[in-house]
């Protein structure tokens, strides 16, 4: 008789114990992972997730595959707000947790997740993408970045708009997001834009109109302008021009904010008023001090210098153009135009993959640089290197930035043409990486060695370059 009640006592206890809270996320989290690995609809995880998010009363929408996050916002603004931040890390509650708010949070997160990372297969059309590459914003919200930062395009960008901001608190440190997703969002649009049939797409103005400008369909833009005419080639152009303007745009403002180049001491400084250096001429004169008057006597005055050293500059700029560093291409063509419209400021710029062009002539318009590049292609940096060397007239008047990941096929003949210009007296700068996200590998090989040379390579955010380059041009 014992052992038929105990197990009856003991499954009822059980089941007084389990939290409705946690059944209801666990009914969420299932379905999201039934999507996304199992593609079949589950009859009863969908009857139970939509009674769940009913009860939470948030929209039915929320459940729909077809439904963009942004039409859910549309219809619902007051999700806005939720959605922004969603998946940034929470401050510490001392263990106080509101089982409600978890629920409900984790109706939304499986909204965004399954929306950007369950994509079907087949062609995709040029609303499709638009609609993956909003989600993808919205995702990159709901972790507390700027829509756009992660897949390292550009700052506004798909979903930004007056109904949020990127997340409440500030943004994380995106080196420490386990996992990196910026290369794996990047990966899928990459892939989406494959599955387009582009040129049907760029035929069509009303459908070219939908595309917005990215990263991965620049690049296949790029690849696939010569194979293109007519309205096709037109469209084309113009989705390039609004990337390059952009991007442009942020390059320009961090060039702006970039410190420059240090005081020129040599020149006396300008006796005026706004170079008055008042904190200095008081206490300067502190022993002109009169207790009695209550009165300072300035017998000198202080000026600050502003003056700086601004001999002529010539930079030259390598870039690989290889099919594995079109973002540094892009990013590297619109900052050679930038530093190129400085005063005094020589720039000449050379793309190579197995071939070097030099691309000098049109440095100061990058769409038309970009639209004279052959994306693709092996790697070989001595043809550029025999561009570049005849270029350095003067050697401690220019600095050579050699941008690519140097998997090179004739490595050390490279690598002693490059310690050469820096033994000469020129500022050499390699640059593993100038993605707006700062990820790229770069070959151990040549890593160890320039660090060897003195010259460590540069990799990192672009705002690295612009710095390294403003302070030693200006």
């Amino acid at each position: 008789m014992t052992e038929h009640t105990t197990a009856p006592e003991h499954t009822t206890a059980a089941e007084q114990s389990a939290d409705p809270y946690d059944n209801r996320r666990q009914v969420l989290y299932w379905r999201l992972l039934a999507r996304l690995f199992d593609h079949e609809e589950q009859a009863t995880l969908e009857s139970a997730s939509l009674a769940v998010v009913q009860d939470l009363d948030l929209p039915s929408a929320l459940l729909d595959p077809q439904t963009s996050v942004d039409s859910i916002v549309q219809r619902h603004p007051e999700l806005a707000t939720e959605f922004d931040g969603l998946m940034a890390p929470e401050p510490d509650t001392d263990g106080n947790r509101d089982r409600a708010a978890e629920v409900r949070r984790a109706a939304l997160v499986s909204k965004v997740l399954l929306n950007v990372y369950a994509n079907g297969s087949g062609t995709v059309t040029a609303g499709q993408l638009a609609r993956w590459q909003s989600d993808a914003g919205w995702l990159e919200r709901a972790l507390g970045c700027r829509p756009g930062e992660l897949r390292g395009t550009r700052t506004g960008g798909p979903g930004a708009g007056p109904t949020g901001t990127g997340g409440p608190g500030s943004t994380p440190d995106l080196s420490r997001l386990i996992p990196a997703i910026g290369p794996e969002l990047g990966a899928i649009e990459a892939d989406l834009v494959k599955r387009m049939h582009l040129r049907e797409v760029l035929a069509d103005p009303q459908l070219a109109a939908r595309l917005n400008p990215s990263m991965s369909l620049i690049e296949q833009l790029l690849r696939d302008k010569n194979n293109l005419s007519g309205v096709a080639l037109a469209n084309a152009k113009a989705l390039i021009r609004r990337f390059v303007d952009e991007v442009a745009q942020v390059l320009r403002t961090q060039v702006e904010k970039a410190t420059v180049g240090d005081l020129d001491r040599s020149v006396p400084p300008k006796r005026v008023f706004r170079n008055l250096d008042l904190d200095r001429t008081i206490w300067k004169n502190l022993t002109n001090w009169s207790p009695e008057e209550e009165r300072l006597y300035v017998d000198r005055l202080y000026y600050r210098h502003t003056s700086r050293k601004t001999t002529p500059q010539r930079l030259i700029v390598v870039v690989d153009q290889s099919g594995s560093m079109v973002d540094s291409m892009v990013n590297c063509t619109i900052l050679a135009s930038i530093f190129a419209g400085l005063p005094k400021v020589e720039v000449h710029l050379i793309a190579y993959d197995t071939q070097a062009l030099d691309l000098t002539p049109w440095v100061h318009d990058p769409f038309e640089t970009l639209l004279r590049t052959h994306l693709g292609g092996g790697t070989d940096g001595t043809v550029a290197m025999a561009l570049a060397q005849p270029k350095i007239a003067e050697p401690r008047n220019t600095v050579v930035v050699w941008i690519s990941d140097f998997f090179e096929w004739r490595n050390e003949e490279l690598f002693e043409s490059m310690a050469a210009i820096h033994r000469s007296g020129a500022k050499f700068i390699p640059v593993g990486s100038v993605t707006s996200s700062g990820r790229g590998s770069v070959n151990p090989w040549f890593r160890e060695r320039f660090k060897d040379l003195g010259a460590p390579v540069l990799s990192g955010h672009i705002r690295k370059l612009v710095h390294e380059l403003k302070n030693f041009l200006t």
